[in-house]
């Protein structure tokens, strides 16, 4: 018996949307050749850092930047399929994106509901207390925001 994928509706759109992610970022042909993507998924990842991981290897600056975020209460709402969250964890790489208090909003009910709570409207989305950012924010602009005194480097 085969799944029928939904032809219209937001369903559709975000069916479609994530495909086309897989497809630019090569998973799609590799998958299918049976060879690893390049980039990897962090099922054994810590709570909360669900999703494609970035690729790169983390600096000392950028471990402690995630740090920081994570204890000044900051929120980065993401989603698996989502470039520009990947492009936003990438500039953390690997080990510090790990740290990240990053909250997956689109692979079960409980993240969906707390994003719409949040009121995300786009991704990534950065909250720390009443303030919030849209977009890839780059880590002098997170550093600046969050008042990290160590380097971004």
């Amino acid at each position: 018996m085969a799944h029928h994928l939904p032809s219209s509706g937001p369903r559709a759109q975000r069916l479609k949307l994530a495909l086309l992610v897989l497809a630019s970022l090569g998973l799609m042909g590799a998958a299918s050749a049976g060879s690893k993507p390049a980039v990897k998924t962090s099922a054994a990842a810590p709570a909360g850092s669900q999703g494609i991981e970035a690729v790169s290897p983390s600096t000392l600056s950028q471990i402690a930047l995630a740090d920081h975020l994570r204890a000044k209460g900051a929120i980065f709402y993401g989603a698996w399929w989502c470039s520009h969250c990947f492009h936003q964890k990438n500039l953390f790489g690997t080990e510090a994106a790990r740290k990240l208090p990053y909250l997956e909003c689109d692979k079960d009910d409980q993240g969906r509901q707390k994003c719409v709570a949040a009121k995300v409207k786009a991704f990534p989305t950065w909250v720390l207390g009443s303030e919030r950012r849209e977009g890839v924010q780059s880590l002098a602009e997170l550093s600046a925001w969050s008042g990290f005194k160590g380097a971004t480097k």
